[in-house]
């Protein structure tokens, strides 16, 4: 539960930089789009990752 407060908390770190620093509405709109796959890909991770050891310790739940 750490690791997603985590990447919750380095989304929003990165989602305020890129609208900071972002010079066009061209360049914001693909910066978000390029966090958001990001973040949505780093998400599927952890839960593939929570998954796979739940399996792994024959856990009731194998769902996250």
């Amino acid at each position: 539960m750490n690791k997603l407060k985590n990447l919750g908390l380095m989304a929003l770190l990165l989602t305020s930089l890129a609208s900071v620093t972002a010079c066009s509405d061209n360049d914001a709109e693909d910066m978000g789009e390029k966090l958001d796959k990001t973040v949505t890909d780093a998400g599927n991770a952890v839960e593939d990752a929570c998954e796979d050891i739940k399996e792994g310790v024959d856990a009731k739940d194998t769902d996250c």
